[in-house]
């Protein structure tokens, strides 16, 4: 006997919340695992880096092009491959054999990730009707809170006592229950009334395009750098120019025109990201080198940061239906430079009260910019726009995440070159972490003004403009 429809629903929201979780809970739980990663493999700081970088470039570079294609092809194929891959790289992360293959199965792992990026909210919001999705989609939001609150010590519990490839043995099971639930029970997506062409030569030159820069980025003291560097610009330039020419685009350039508060939130999105992502992957190096936790104990001090992140983000969404996005957010980016600002001063010898103090305030101020931000982003476009903007700004997430572990990689090469993070170079590491956070509070600084300078979203002549100019 088929399930009902209301049996249905229910199976859809529990798949999708379960990959909601996971994906936030492997990055989470695998910055925790990296000492003892680097440890087992013998790696230095820069390849260590690429562990993390490299899930988030695949997800960031492929998200868009995932996210039009599901569009044409139905959200459900992508979503049952992007579990696929996931759950396969998951696997062979677990088994593999150095650095560099680790590497290569997160960059495929990344892949599988942007295909449940791309397609897991449409899945969920088609699913129920209009008086149901704020609840669904709050629980949703949830999970991806629960998966960064619960990852550092679930990932430290893991790493200390089964090893850190237990970690992607988990999220092989976990993926691959979604991956049977979804592949039994998700309903096949309504036949698109006329399909697009695809854009594939916009697709190639942006996904090759934002690789290169992204990559000399992360290397502008080497000339291979420098030249990847101008190389991704250039290319980006001109996928830029092709746009305006495509009839169907992979990019809504239309959404840029005219309309501050979507541009400026978006920018501010970047800019934010890209400047507090790597404070994690900062502080697990940190705290299990310089200050000799165990992953588990590192792992409790990091939750911090998450639980207060998780508890206020839902308030500070709803206090933006009320006060201006704009203010809300920027008071945000202000608490998190204060943040960023506490930790300039982290040496050998500061208590550990001091930093989880610390991290919740940063936490708070996180939590106060997301939500309105988001909410900023989606007031500004008609609503037959939300998909695409709904893109558009979970790109401009992963790209200022990609970017802030770039930055990351960058100043620790300038100050220990391939050295591997051992005793004798911890006062070197130390140098250039407090260096780190100074170039961050400058980033946000920048990101703070993008937001101020945005725009209102709660008066009727904004919102006249905004959708005018859509059309």
């Amino acid at each position: 006997m088929p399930p009902s429809s209301h049996s249905l629903k229910k199976i859809t929201l529990a798949v999708t919340t379960l990959t909601a979780f996971l994906i936030p809970f492997l990055g989470s739980s695998t910055n925790i695992a990296l000492p003892r990663i680097g440890q087992e493999l013998g790696i230095d700081t820069i390849v260590l880096s690429w562990i993390a970088t490299s899930y988030i470039l695949a997800a960031a570079v492929f998200l868009l092009p995932l996210g039009k294609l599901s569009d044409t092809v139905g959200r459900k194929k992508i979503f049952l491959m992007g579990l696929l891959i996931f759950a396969a790289a998951s696997l062979f992360c677990a088994i593999s054999f150095d650095a560099y293959s680790l590497i290569a199965f997160r960059v495929i792992q990344g892949f599988g990730g942007s295909m449940l990026f791309a397609t897991g909210m449409a899945i969920v919001i088609s699913a129920f009707p209009p008086e149901e999705r704020g609840r669904v989609l709050g629980l949703n939001v949830a999970a991806v809170y629960l998966g960064l609150s619960v990852g550092p010590f679930i990932g430290g519990f893991f790493t200390e006592h089964l090893g850190w490839r237990s970690l992607f043995y988990l999220n092989l099971l976990l993926s691959t229950v979604a991956l049977i639930m979804s592949r039994r029970h998700l309903e096949d997506d309504p036949l698109p009334a006329a399909k697009q062409a695809f854009d594939w030569t916009g697709t190639f030159i942006y996904c090759v395009s934002l690789i290169l820069l992204m990559y000399g980025a992360a290397h502008l003291t080497e000339t291979s750098g420098k030249i990847s560097a101008v190389t991704g610009i250039a290319g980006l330039l001109t996928f830029f120019w092709l746009e305006h020419k495509v009839a169907n685009p992979l990019l809504e350039l239309a959404l840029f025109r005219s309309n501050s508060v979507f541009v400026y939130s978006n920018i501010a999105a970047l800019i934010n990201y890209m400047a507090t992502f790597a404070l994690s992957f900062i502080l697990s190096l940190y705290l299990q080198y310089i200050r000799a936790l165990s992953p588990q104990e590192a792992g409790l001090v990091m939750m911090a940061q998450p639980i207060v992140q998780a508890v206020f983000s839902p308030m500070a969404g709803r206090l933006s239906d009320r006060i201006e996005p704009r203010l809300v957010a920027s008071g945000g980016m202000v608490m998190t430079i204060i943040g960023l600002l506490g930790f300039v001063f982290l040496n050998e010898t500061t208590s550990l009260a001091w930093i989880i103090i610390n991290l919740m305030f940063f936490g708070l101020g996180f939590a106060l910019f997301s939500s309105p931000n988001t909410n900023a982003v989606m007031s500004a476009v008609d609503k037959r726009l939300y998909g695409i903007a709904s893109a558009t700004v979970g790109t401009m997430r992963l790209i200022g995440q990609t970017f802030s572990m770039a930055v990351a990689m960058f100043v620790i090469s300038i100050y220990m070159g391939h050295a591997r993070p051992e005793p004798e170079n911890y006062p070197v590491f130390m140098n250039a972490i407090q260096t780190l956070f100074v170039v961050f509070v400058v980033i946000c600084l920048l990101g703070l003004l993008a937001s101020l300078v945005r725009g209102n979203v709660h008066n009727s002549d904004t919102q006249a403009k905004v959708i005018k100019n859509m059309n």
